[in-house]
């Protein structure tokens, strides 16, 4: 049975860093650097998702636009179409969303309510403890 996005949250915990859409870049990137992630939602006034940022999205920025970019509002470099996920989203499902999408940072919402953040790097967690969890039961079947 497939690990699902449920038991990557149940570990690592369903706190989301979010920045408001007038938000400058310069202080996103400050977020990003202060709590050392790659990526935060964008969320409007009604807390729904309006958008996600990450550092690639501020490297294209900054490489565009110069320093001038970092005075722009987030709301003007996020993705829009964010691509979403749910708590029953198996990890297989999860991997090959980002796989095929080419990004690494997964809103996880569940009736158009926020609830956490997937990153590859929880994804590869998961798997690795999948893969010493299955094994240990050969081990267990060969020794027993």
């Amino acid at each position: 049975m497939s690990a699902t996005v449920k038991n990557i949250l149940d570990t690592k915990g369903r706190d989301v860093v979010t920045v408001a859409p007038e938000q400058s870049l310069h202080e996103v990137a400050a977020v990003l650097n202060e709590k050392r992630i790659g990526g935060v939602v964008v969320a409007g006034a009604s807390g729904r998702i309006a958008g996600i940022f990450t550092e690639r999205d501020l490297v294209r920025a900054v490489a565009e636009s110069g320093a001038a970019a970092l005075d722009q509002p987030v709301s003007s470099r996020m993705t829009v179409n964010v691509q979403k996920c749910r708590d029953d989203t198996t990890v297989n499902q999860l991997m090959e969303m980002m796989s095929s999408g080419r990004f690494r940072h997964v809103p996880v919402e569940e009736g158009r309510r926020l609830v956490g953040i997937i990153s590859i790097g929880d994804v590869v967690k998961s798997r690795i403890r999948e893969i010493e969890l299955e094994a240990e039961q050969i081990k267990a079947y060969i020794a027993g």
